[in-house]
């Protein structure tokens, strides 16, 4: 009977994957739903000017084209519906009280897609923004429950709608916490968050842990209110 050395017959182990090794995002084309807004227009016009093909989406058409030509660098206006259709990653930039509504009417146009939701639930009153908690969750997990033939991720939560549309700033200087289930979807979004000059894309943790991401916006809000600022935030040591 042959006995063999274990130890030499164990198959080598593949090298680790090198986290900022990210893939090539360049041709894919990326829907804004709620691009007529501050936070989405800001973003359609960061990610056009670095050469990414953008689609703006809107309840009405026609606002949504005169928000393109607005931004100008290639964009493109369509109804929510096409815009999703014709997009590969779709970004959801919508107003929180109009979140559920839109993408339970989008969900045939979504499925399929890389869904990445922005949105943060927050309230105001006379003490300032607070962070409401969705029965889901949060908002990135309310859409995955809404999406279920999308994949759902998180990211582009603590930026800026004023230097995003300012063409005076020229970068931006901040990190993208990005959440999801699956890496392959989590790499997409880092790397189409590197493709605004300043920005890199962090990937930080599952959907599950949404919610406290989102709930650092209220924080955000009152130090640029003492500090007179536009606050993004940055991951050290990484």
């Amino acid at each position: 009977m042959t006995t063999h050395d274990s130890a030499g017959d164990a198959p080598k182990k593949a090298p680790a994957k090198d986290p900022w090794d990210l893939p090539d995002v360049s041709s894919l084309v990326v829907g804004v739903l709620g691009g007529t807004g501050d936070q989405g227009r800001g973003l359609a016009y960061r990610l056009a000017q670095a050469g990414q093909r953008v689609i703006i989406g809107s309840r009405a058409a026609e606002r949504a084209q005169a928000a393109a030509t607005g931004i100008g660098h290639g964009v493109e206006g369509a109804d929510n519906a096409e815009c999703a259709r014709r997009s590969d990653i779709v970004i959801v930039a919508v107003p929180w009280d109009g979140h559920a509504k839109t993408l339970e009417g989008l969900r045939e146009e979504l499925a399929g897609k890389l869904v990445v939701d922005c949105v943060n639930p927050l309230g105001f009153d006379k003490k300032g923004a607070y962070a409401l908690t969705p029965e889901e969750g949060s908002a990135a997990e309310q859409a995955a429950a809404l999406l279920p033939g999308s994949r759902v991720t998180a990211a582009f939560h603590h930026l800026s709608a004023v230097l995003l549309q300012d063409p005076a700033v020229t970068s931006i200087d901040t990190d993208v916490m990005v959440l999801g289930e699956s890496r392959a979807d989590t790499d997409l979004v880092q790397a189409l968050a590197g493709r605004i000059p300043g920005m890199r894309g962090v990937f930080a943790g599952r959907l599950r842990n949404a919610h406290q991401v989102e709930s650092l916006v209220a924080n955000l809000i009152s130090v640029n209110r003492r500090y007179k600022a536009h606050a993004g935030v940055r991951v050290t040591d990484i």
